[in-house]
């Protein structure tokens, strides 16, 4: 059993260093087939894309919501936690997003809002999607209706 301990340096012994520990390659090795290597990978790649490519990573359910109608999302991730809203409707309505990108041949990732990626997933509102094509018009979409 000593194969499967792994001695890894973290800069503190706080919960936030875990996503640090996560991060070494070393870690990554080990955890490669595990469902917490594929959510931290994830979250990386739409970090990634939201600083190259703005146009095509997307956060919170306004925007996301738009760009599913559109059947741009190509991977979107989403917090449990919203699978565990007090409303009914509020959960039909996320269950019926994670549908319909999966219909639309899309990859849906959802996160554990126990682990420290989920909980930086919910940082972003808990919804976040990266997208086929760019859509620089769900940028200029605000809270605001003004048509």
């Amino acid at each position: 059993n000593k194969s499967k301990f792994l001695l890894v340096h973290s800069s503190s012994g706080f919960k936030h260093s875990l996503k640090e520990v996560l991060q070494d390659p070393a870690v990554q090795a080990k955890l490669a087939d595990t469902k917490a290597s594929d959510e931290v990978k994830a979250l990386e790649n739409f970090y990634k894309m939201l600083k190259h490519e703005p146009d095509r990573a997307f956060y919170g359910p306004k925007h996301v919501s738009l760009a599913a109608e559109s059947d741009a999302v190509e991977t979107l991730l989403i917090s449990d936690k919203l699978f565990r809203a007090n409303k009914v409707a509020e959960r039909r309505k996320y269950v019926d997003l994670v549908d319909k990108v999966r219909d639309t041949g899309g990859d849906v990732k959802i996160f554990s809002s126990l682990h420290v990626s989920g909980e930086q997933l919910d940082l972003l509102s808990g919804l976040c999607a990266m997208l086929r094509f760019p859509m620089a018009e769900l940028e200029d979409t605000d809270d605001s209706d003004s048509d």
